[in-house]
């Protein structure tokens, strides 16, 4: 177990250290923060796309082998990391990991079906989701201190001694044999992926790209319309086409990319909506915190590590404990109050959000949302697991990992999309409002491309300007109000996200394992 943990943890500390080292990055390759959550989007867009081959690669070859070799790139990925001079470097060393991460990630749910079962095999789940909470917590203390003492490469670098431990440690682990009967579906891996990095390409350019119509920044346009909602809709397209390939591969008698059993059940498709919805909350709010505190209010990052500890503790201890009540509680229970507790908490943060992260109340509502966030992905993942024999553990793995890392994805690029789109909204509509900022001023000014800021460094591009003292006071107060009612607008729009998962989270089993009658139980599944 502790070697599984492990590899789920060097996934998870690498994404993690990615917020808190956004302002160092920054500052290290001069680009906006958007740039660098392309870094995690890359990360994620690679994973999600990639990960049903590495199922399948598990399988063919055994999940013990290609684990280890999955380790040993994911740590060249990291040596990478360390040492890239620039943004380009560091979001090919991120799309390395994602990679690496595809086929570690449908190995970790294999090698927890075959070493475990029943009670310790729902335990096990709840370890490997508490690893990814715990390299969470220790991404954000270790990449804090080290990013405001030393710099946010040492953060990285651990990476690569504790892949080689990994790798060490997995000579321990039970070994497996292959099957050289599963066939890889090669035109399902093209369609799959295709739509996956085409829908992640299409929202992380949201904002550069336009919303609907095409911008200045756009490579191309049609008719006038943004190429990133085209990704979109092309992406969501190959999708109905790779489900499609998929019933006909497998009515054929052929191995799918994607065992269609693990989702043909309406609790099993309800599962796999509330993992994305939760995912990609917690992915908006990972990149929304950080954003806030190392770029609006310019403090360290340990500053972010501390605001967003209680947080991750709490998605921690979750994790773990919420198995407790699988005796008690159903899932749909469970999911209902998990996104009842994650609007709340949502919506107390907009109301109570200043700008100190570090205050009480706001604490509270992080809190709150670590305790449904850690409660549903937990449960959520039990579920898909329990649901699903022995044998499609593979496909379980890769259908989380495709989602949970899609949701990433898709939930920091929206997150960085509606924030600036909001941030630039509400400074346009300001300065058009105050006469203090003339148009002569405004010409000296790129409007056209507004991102978040700190007002140090908005005082700077003033100077080069002709402003004087008092325009430059009012453009200073115009962005600290503008970026406080885009935080607090983006998160009251997160809450509204959260209130509309509820619904799926309605139509998740409704009984309590062990009381389901076995007359109604499925052919050859476990309940």
């Amino acid at each position: 177990m502790i070697a599984i943990a492990l590899g789920q943890m060097i996934m998870s500390f690498n994404v993690a250290s990615l917020p808190v080292a956004l302002g160092g990055m920054v500052k290290s390759f001069g680009v906006p923060p958007t740039t660098i959550a392309t870094g995690i989007v890359a990360y994620s867009m690679l994973v999600a796309g990639f990960v049903m081959l590495g199922a399948k690669l598990a399988q063919r070859y055994g999940a013990l082998q290609v684990f280890r070799a999955a380790v040993v790139v994911f740590g060249l990925a990291q040596l990478l990391m360390t040492f890239s001079p620039n943004a380009t470097l560091m979001i090919t060393a991120q799309a390395l990991c994602g990679a690496a991460a595809a086929v570690i990630v449908p190995s970790l749910v294999a090698l927890i079906a075959e070493n475990y079962k029943g009670r310790q095999q729902a335990t096990a789940v709840g370890a490997l989701g508490s690893a990814r909470a715990g390299a969470g917590v220790l991404a954000f203390v270790i990449g804090g201190i080290l990013g405001t003492y030393i710099g946010w490469r040492p953060a990285f670098g651990i990476l690569i001694a504790v892949s080689a431990l990994v790798f060490v440690l997995s000579f321990r682990l039970k070994p497996d044999t292959g099957r050289a009967d599963v066939q890889i579906d090669m035109v399902g891996v093209v369609l799959a992926a295709a739509a996956i990095i085409l829908i992640s390409f299409g929202f992380n350019n949201l904002n550069n790209w336009g919303v609907m119509l095409a911008t200045q920044n756009a490579p191309m346009s049609l008719f006038g319309l943004s190429p990133a909602p085209i990704f979109i809709v092309l992406g969501i397209v190959l999708g109905q086409a790779f489900l499609m390939w998929t019933h006909r591969r497998q009515a054929a008698g052929k191995t799918p990319l994607l065992a269609l059993a693990v989702i043909d059940s309406p609790e099993e498709r309800a599962a796999v909506y509330a993992l994305f919805a939760v995912v990609a909350l917690e992915a908006a709010l990972n990149f929304t915190v950080p954003l806030y505190i190392q770029i609006v209010q310019g403090r360290s990052p340990l500053a972010t590590a501390v605001a967003m500890m209680p947080f991750n503790l709490t998605v921690f201890f979750t994790a773990m404990l919420i198995v407790r009540f699988y005796d008690r509680l159903t899932p749909r229970q469970i999911g209902r109050y998990g996104f009842v507790l994650c609007t709340i908490a949502l919506v107390w943060l907009a109301y109570v959000v200043r700008n100190d992260w570090s205050a009480v109340p706001v604490l509270v509502g992080l809190v709150l949302f670590g305790i449904g966030q850690g409660s549903l992905v937990t449960l959520l993942f039990n579920v898909l697991v329990t649901a699903s024999p022995k044998d499609l553990a593979g496909d379980v793995g890769s259908l989380r990992g495709t989602t949970q890392n899609l949701a990433a994805a898709v939930g920091t690029a929206v997150a960085g999309a509606l924030l600036v789109g909001l941030l630039s909204g509400l400074v346009l509509g300001s300065v058009a409002a105050t006469p203090k900022l003339t148009p002569e001023l405004q010409a000296q000014v790129d409007l056209d491309n507004i991102n978040f800021i700190s007002n140090d460094r908005l005082e700077t591009i003033l100077s080069g300007t002709t402003a004087n003292h008092a325009q430059v006071a009012e453009a200073v107060r115009i962005n600290t109000e503008a970026r406080l009612r885009a935080l607090k607008i983006g998160l009251l729009i997160m809450a509204g996200l959260a209130l509309l998962s509820i619904i799926p989270a309605g139509r998740l089993p409704n009984y309590i394992p062990g009381e389901i009658p076995a007359d109604e139980a499925r052919p050859a599944r476990s309940t």
